[in-house]
C-alpha cells in the first residue's frame, strides 16, 4: 500500500473516531453533573425557597422528566447547537458567554505557549547537545522544579514581586479600565489593535498579557525541555546520525535537519494537547490574575451553581480537545512516514 493510501485510511479512521470521542465526553459530562450530591435547584435557590419557585426552575432545567428523556433532549439540543441559557446572567445564552470570553483565553493560551516553546525547546536542545555542562544540568533542574510548582502559588508570588513590590506589571484584568479596548473584530486585543493600526493599544494589550503569560509559559516550558532533551538525545545516538557523521555532514546540519525532526514527533503531540488544555481554560491562571477568560467564567459558574453554563463550557472544552487530538494525529502522520493504520 502506498504511503498516500495509508495516510488516507488513517485520516478517515480518525475522522470516524472523533464523533465517538465527542459523544463519550458529552455523555460523561451529562452523567457526572447529575451524579453530584444534592439537588441543583436547592443549590441555586436555597432550601427555604418556595416550592412553586423550585418547581418552575426544575421545569426550566428539564429536571422534572425521567433521566433517559433528559438525555435525549440534551443530545437533541446539542445537535441544534443549543447549549442552554445562563441562570445567573439573565438573557444570555451559554454560546454568547463562550463567544464573549473565549478570545481572552485563546490569547492567553497562544502567548503562554509561545513562551513555553521558546524557553523549553531552547533549553532542551542545549541540554541534549551539552548534557554534562553546568548549564545542561541546570536545564534538568529547571524542568523538574517548574513541573512540580503549583501555578496559583507562582502566580501570586509573581504578582507580589513584580506588581506589588516592583510595580512593573498590573495586578490583573486584560486592559486598563481608563482606556477603551481595541475595536472588536476577532476579540483578540493584540490582533484587533494591529488590524486597527493602533500600535499603542497593541503595546498596552501585550503589557497586560506579560505577567500571566510568563507565569503559565514558564511552568509549561519544563515539560517541553524534558521532551526535547530526552528525544533529541535518543535521535543523536541512532545509526543514521552516525552514518551522517561518517559522510562528513556538519554537526549543525545533523542536529537541525536529521535528529531534531525525528525528536519533534512526541513534542508535537504534547504541544497540541497542551494548547488544547490551555484553550479549554487555564482556570487557575485566569482566576489568579482576574483574567476575563472562559476558565474564569467556568469557576464563577461553578461557584454560583450555574449548571447550564458549567455543562456548556465543559462540552466546549471537550470539543476543543477532540479536534486538537485529530489534528495532532494527522500532523504526526504527515511528519512520520512510519505511521500506518
Amino acid at each position: 500500500m502506498s504511503r498516500w493510501k495509508a495516510l488516507q485510511y488513517y485520516i478517515c479512521a480518525r475522522l470516524l473516531l472523533a464523533p465517538l470521542m465527542l459523544w463519550a465526553i458529552v455523555t460523561l459530562v451529562f452523567l457526572l453533573l447529575r451524579a453530584t450530591p444534592g439537588d441543583p435547584v436547592d443549590a441555586i435557590l436555597g432550601s427555604r425557597a418556595p416550592e412553586t419557585a423550585k418547581e418552575a426552575l426544575r421545569e426550566q432545567l428539564g429536571l422534572n422528566i425521567p433521566l433517559w428523556q433528559q438525555y435525549l433532549n440534551y443530545l437533541g439540543n446539542l445537535l441544534s447547537f443549543n447549549l442552554g441559557s445562563s441562570l445567573i446572567n439573565k438573557g444570555k445564552t451559554v454560546i454568547e458567554i463562550i463567544g464573549q470570553h473565549f478570545p481572552a483565553t485563546a490569547e492567553l493560551a497562544f502567548f503562554s505557549l509561545l513562551v513555553a516553546i521558546v524557553i523549553g525547546i531552547g533549553l532542551g536542545v542545549f541540554g541534549a547537545t551539552h548534557p554534562e555542562t553546568p548549564l545542561g544540568l541546570s536545564g534538568r533542574l529547571f524542568s523538574l522544579i517548574t513541573y512540580s510548582l503549583p501555578i496559583y502559588w507562582v502566580g501570586m508570588l509573581f504578582q507580589l514581586i513584580f506588581s506589588v513590590q516592583l510595580n512593573w506589571f498590573p495586578l490583573g484584568t486584560r486592559f486598563p479600565l481608563s482606556q477603551s479596548p481595541p475595536h472588536t473584530v476577532t476579540g483578540l486585543y493584540t490582533l484587533d489593535s494591529l488590524i486597527g493600526g493602533n500600535l499603542g493599544q497593541f503595546c498596552v494589550a501585550l503589557y497586560y498579557l506579560t505577567l500571566p503569560c510568563l507565569t503559565l509559559g514558564l511552568l509549561l516550558s519544563g515539560i517541553f525541555e524534558r521532551m526535547v532533551r530526552v528525544n533529541l538525545q535518543k535521535s543523536l545516538k541512532t545509526d543514521y546520525v552516525e552514518a551522517a557523521r561518517a559522510r562528513g555532514i556538519t554537526e549543525r546540519e545533523i542536529l537541525w535537519v536529521h535528529a531534531f525532526k525525528n525528536a519533534l514527533i512526541p513534542v508535537i503531540t504534547i504541544l497540541g494537547l497542551t494548547f488544547a488544555s490551555l484553550l479549554g481554560g487555564a482556570v487557575l491562571t485566569e482566576v489568579t490574575f482576574s483574567w476575563p477568560g472562559l476558565g474564569n467564567s467556568l469557576y464563577e459558574a461553578i461557584s454560583l451553581r450555574d449548571y447550564p453554563t458549567v455543562q456548556g463550557i465543559l462540552i466546549f472544552f471537550g470539543f476543543i480537545v477532540v479536534i486538537a487530538s485529530l489534528l495532532i494525529d494527522v500532523i504526526n502522520a504527515l511528519i512520520d512516514p512510519r505511521i500506518r493504520y
